[in-house]
Order: structure tokens, then C-alpha cells, then sequence
């Protein structure tokens, strides 16, 4: 069984008359997500927020007039799914206007995270007159600095939480920086690169371009497909506005008219493209595509998106289905040596450090973050995995926890204890850094510390939240279908998750770490299946023992039969 848990249940926060035509079901769950009305489900794109961004007129005119010179633009991406797609969207939607338009990706090994000196100095040899960031660039005052010293001017677009001081952009655009009154601060940098796009097209417009050139009016509609792939893997809030940006672009690839290289890796990862949801981006596609920039270069993926014809993009899909088996790999490995390095340290989960560190300097640089969530969630508390990223420098990369706002307290911890951290940056819930090895020590000393102020006596258990228990007639395959389709769902705006009391009826384990069961509910009822995913095969479960499950309500296809089928997340005895 799993660890003791608290299981909670969601309050329903609005129960709004206007969505009496739903099932109860339906209508419980959103009303625990603050849906007010049929308005917050609304999700044409005409509803999506205006482009009042901080610097966004700035930004459009840098671009028009680099496209009305014919100037050479570079777009410096970065090596996630959120940078990947944000970079392809650029290339694409900037070739379409007519821009003179190239890019170039950091190699994580060489240059590290972002806008840096030495990445510069390698993109300042294709001559650019305008570089544009995408999902980066906000913390990179030395690169900018360089780039603007030769002459190349700097458009930063950008997402994460600025620090103290700015680069000296030409433009900066980030819903996030000082006074910006974008109402919606969790953009992904994909999302951001995107209304950036819609200004340009506005200001040529305006500016007679289209007519004076015979160029097509860019129909920014038909890349949402990229806009959705890139927000879903960044794991940003689904507010409102992301949630429609999501859901257009989800229509657009189940509709047939997204990406060749998306549809083939839906496909590799076991999803059929013209029912693609949320989850099925966020676990098959995503960590398909973020495999690139962990083990080898991210233009792959790029080069996937961009790809036109079938044939190359099934072959570029298939080289990143490989980088993911060998990157699934390589992760395994080291969340045991991590999972041994935690359990080495002998305590009980009441006296483990607020915070955990732990370093290896045979690790792999580009998949410690992925460790680091893993390790977070079994120990419920920010976790920073570090690996060796040159010679006397380790590159960190840290999960948290809700409570604790990790890029926060890395400033904290950048003020108090100057030098120690040589460079960071990020999110919330995610943020990296790099530190010299000899500071581990009085690191992992000072990040126990500052995440135990922040933490304080507050309970590091991680809690369920459930939308409740489910009845026997909410079991059904119309209820998961309703489910799947009600979304998209995701941070922010989570699957619903139910929990409930089950009697087993049949207990076996498939694909070697799967539980696969047959259970009763108390009021009868056909027998409903349900799986969880990677099982501790030495908890045996017995036919007759009774079982408290919390779970979503999926759809599982098999031989073209479709059935409702329970995921389960959490189980315990009774």
C-alpha cells in the first residue's frame, strides 16, 4: 500500500444555476475549479486577452522593421519543449511574413541555460542584425550587454521571474517584469512569443505590408497546435487564457491539421492524434520532444516541428522516441542512487532536512531535474539534484513544493550568502543554478535552512485533494468520456481525482511494475477495472481485501473496444 497520505476533499468554491444542464458530476468539478458560468468555459479565440504587454510596441516595431530592411533575425530558443516550440513558432510565423529568419539553440554542455557571453560570441558568427529570445533572456545581462556592444540589437521575450535587475533590451517582453498589465502572468514562453506575433502582424498591416508585397496575412490560428504543445509541457497555471489557447490548438491537432512531427509523436507514445487531450501532450508528446535538449540537441526537435513533409518527420519523431527510451534509462538509474543516497541518510520522514540536496558527479546534466521531481515526490519537500557541469562547477536543477517558492528562495539565499551561487533562475515550482562544487556544503546547509523559514511547522505529507466519492452510476463509459473531453485539464486546473471505498475481486500484476485490478463497488454494480502504475511488487494484494482508491476516470481502448477504466493514484487498506 501506498504511504499514509491525508486525502482531502475540494470545496465547492461556486455552484452557478447556468450550468444546471450538466451531469453532477460535471458541475461538482467545476465548481471546485471557480467556474462562475458558461463565460469561464468559453473558449473561442476571441475570448482570449488583448496584447497589452509592457513593451510590446516596442518589440512589434523592432521586428517590422527588420523584416521591411531585410535584415537577418536570429531567434535564440532554449532546450525544452517550451523553448522548442516557441522557437519553431518564430521561424515559421516569421519566414511567412517574409523575414530573413534563422536560429540557433544553446548547447547545455558548452554554453548553459540562456542568452549567455559565450553563446553570443558562437551566434554573433551568422552576423545577425536582430536576435529575439524565446522563453529566455530575462536574467541574461552580460549577454545582451555583449551582443549590443557589436552592434546586433536585443529583443528579449520571456516568462520567468525577472531578478533585481533587467537587461538593456532594445525590448523586453514578459507579462512577468515591473509593470507589465497583462493580466495573465502565466504565459509560457511559447504563449508570450505568440502574442509578440499577433502585434507584428497588426503593426504590418497597418503599415501596408501585405498589400505592398503580395505576402499572406499570417493566420497565427493554425500554429496554436505549438502554442498548446509548448504550455502544456511547461506545466504553467491553466487559467483562463492558457486554457484556451490549449484547447484551440488540441482541436486543431485531433481536427488533422497540426504538425506532421506532433501527430507522429502522439502516435509513438501509444496516443491516436484525433482524440488527443492534455495528458496525453503532458506524457507521451512532451517528454518525447524535452529528450532532445536532455541528452543530445534540441534543434532535432525543433527541426521535428518544423518539418513539413511526412516521411521526414515520422524519421525525426522516431530519433526522438530513441532519445526518450535512452533518456528513460539513464533516469532510472539515478533515481535509485538517489533514492539510496536519501535512504543512506538514515532518518525518518519527520527528520529528513526541510530541503534536500543530493549530488553525483557521474550524473547526467540534462536529466537532474527529472530526478529532482521524482525524489520531491517522495519526500514531499524541495529537492535540488545537482550534477558536474565543467570543472569545478555543478549545475543544479530543483523541484518544490507548493508552499515554498523556489526561485525566491534561491534569491534569498544569493543575498545572504554572496558568491555562493554563481548564476539561477526560474519558476515556483522549478528553477536551476550552478554553483562551484567546493559551495555544496554551505549550500545544502543554507537551502535546509531557508526552505525550514519558509516551511515552518507546516505539514510536508503530501495531501490528496479529491472531488469526492463516485456512485455506482458514475462509473461509466460516458462519464469518462464527458470527463476527458470537459478539459483541458492540467496545472492550475487540475484532472478531476475521486476517491472511494472498492472491494478487490481479481489483483495481477502485467508489464513487470503494473497492478491491474477488478474491483466491486459497495453498492454493486458491474465490476470495474483499474491499473496503477508502477507497483511495489512485494505489496501483495489479496481477492476480497477491501481498498480505499483515489483515481481519475479514463477511457482505455484495446482491440478497438472502449471501456471505462480507473488510474489509480493513491491506494490504501482498510
Amino acid at each position: 500500500m501506498d504511504k499514509p497520505g491525508p486525502i482531502c476533499r475540494r470545496p465547492v468554491l461556486v455552484e452557478d444555476r447556468s450550468l444546471a444542464a450538466l451531469s453532477p458530476i460535471l458541475r461538482r468539478v467545476y465548481g471546485a475549479r471557480g467556474v462562475r458560468g458558461p463565460q469561464d468555459l468559453d473558449y473561442r479565440t476571441k475570448r482570449l486577452l488583448p496584447p497589452d504587454f509592457l513593451g510590446i510596441g516596442r518589440a512589434s516595431q523592432l521586428l517590422a522593421d527588420a523584416i521591411q530592411r531585410s535584415e537577418p533575425i536570429l531567434i535564440a530558443g532554449d532546450f525544452d519543449a517550451d523553448g522548442a516550440t516557441g522557437c519553431a513558432l518564430a521561424v515559421r510565423a516569421l519566414g511567412g511574413l517574409g523575414a530573413r529568419v534563422d536560429y540557433a539553440v544553446p548547447d547545455r554542455f558548452r554554453f548553459g541555460y540562456g542568452l549567455t557571453p559565450e553563446f553570443v560570441s558562437a551566434a554573433l558568427e551568422r552576423d545577425p542584425k536582430l536576435i529575439v529570445t524565446v522563453d529566455n533572456g530575462i536574467s541574461s545581462l552580460d549577454g545582451v550587454r555583449l551582443a549590443q556592444d557589436a552592434g546586433v540589437r536585443v529583443l528579449v521575450t520571456d516568462h520567468h521571474l525577472p531578478g533585481k535587475h533587467l537587461p538593456a533590451a532594445d525590448a523586453i517582453v514578459n507579462p512577468n517584469q515591473p509593470g507589465c498589465p497583462f493580466a495573465s502572468k502565466h504565459l509560457a514562453g511559447v504563449g508570450v512569443i505568440f502574442y509578440v506575433l499577433a502585434a507584428l502582424r497588426a503593426r504590418l498591416r497597418d503599415d501596408g505590408w501585405f498589400s505592398r508585397n503580395s505576402v499572406a496575412q499570417l493566420a497565427l490560428a493554425d500554429h496554436l497546435d505549438l502554442v498548446a504543445l509548448g504550455t502544456i509541457a511547461d506545466v504553467v497555471p491553466l487559467d483562463r487564457n492558457n486554457r484556451i489557447l490549449v484547447e484551440q490548438g488540441l482541436r486543431r491537432i485531433r481536427a488533422g491539421r497540426g504538425r506532421p512531427g506532433i501527430r507522429h509523436l502522439a502516435r509513438l507514445g501509444g496516443r491516436a492524434p484525433e482524440h488527443l487531450v492534455s495528458s496525453d501532450i503532458a506524457f507521451a508528446v512532451a517528454p518525447r520532444l524535452n529528450a532532445a535538449g536532455r541528452l543530445e540537441d534540441m534543434c532535432i526537435g525543433i527541426e521535428c516541428l518544423l518539418a513539413d513533409e511526412e516521411a521526414h518527420a515520422s524519421r525525426l519523431a522516431q530519433r526522438l522516441d530513441s532519445l526518450n527510451s535512452e533518456r528513460r534509462s539513464v533516469e532510472n538509474a539515478m533515481r535509485e542512487a538517489a533514492l539510496a543516497a536519501v535512504a543512506d541518510l538514515q532518518l525518518d520522514s519527520a527528520e529528513l532536512p526541510h530541503g534536500l540536496c543530493l549530488y553525483e558527479p557521474d550524473w547526467h546534466p540534462g536529466i537532474v531535474g527529472i530526478v529532482a521531481a521524482r525524489i520531491r515526490e517522495t519526500v514531499h519537500r524541495p529537492v535540488v539534484a545537482f550534477a558536474k557541469e565543467r570543472l569545478g562547477v555543478i549545475k543544479g536543477s530543483g523541484r518544490s513544493v507548493p508552499e515554498a517558492n523556489l526561485r525566491d528562495i534561491l534569491a534569498a539565499i544569493a543575498i545572504a550568502h554572496p558568491g555562493m551561487i554563481e548564476r539561477f533562475g526560474g519558476h515556483a515550482m522549478a528553477a536551476g543554478l550552478s554553483l562551484r562544487e567546493e559551495c555544496l556544503d554551505g549550500f545544502r546547509k543554507a537551502f535546509a535552512r531557508e526552505v525550514g523559514c519558509r516551511l515552518g511547522s507546516q505539514p510536508t505529507e503530501q495531501i490528496i485533494w479529491s472531488d469526492g466519492s463516485v456512485n455506482v452510476g458514475d462509473i461509466t463509459l460516458e462519464s469518462a468520456e464527458q470527463l476527458r473531453r470537459s478539459g483541458p485539464w492540467g496545472c492550475g486546473f487540475p484532472e478531476p481525482l475521486f476517491d472511494h471505498e472498492f472491494q478487490v475481486l481479481e489483483a495481477r500484476v502485467v508489464g513487470e511494475r503494473h497492478l491491474k485490478l477488478l474491483l466491486r463497488h459497495p453498492d454493486g454494480g458491474r465490476p470495474v477495472s483499474a491499473i496503477r502504475f508502477g507497483w511495489d511488487r512485494s505489496a501483495l494484494i489479496e481477492p476480497g481485501e477491501w481498498v480505499h482508491l483515489a483515481f481519475t476516470l479514463q477511457v482505455n481502448e484495446y482491440r478497438g473496444v472502449r471501456a471505462p477504466q480507473m488510474v489509480v493514484a493513491w491506494m490504501g487498506s482498510l
